[in-house]
């Protein structure tokens, strides 16, 4: 299964709340910084970037989208 997001596009996360619920406040926007290996679960991971703050984390794809 290939990523769906390249190194240095800017993306929307979506943050997660207590066990695995959507958070209700906003998404950021972040930068891919790197796509990562695929985990022994399948699912795609990406190391990404906060345009607001200096904070980077790894997301799997499902939380990311586009921005609009």
């Amino acid at each position: 299964m290939p990523h769906a997001y390249k190194p240095n596009e800017d993306v929307h996360h979506q943050s997660q709340g207590p066990q695995g619920r959507a958070a209700t406040d906003q998404s950021m926007i972040y930068t891919i910084v790197r796509r990562m290996p695929v985990e022994a679960d399948g699912r795609l991971r990406y190391r990404i970037k906060s345009k607001s703050e200096n904070i980077e984390r790894v997301v799997t794809e499902d939380q990311l989208s586009y921005p609009q």
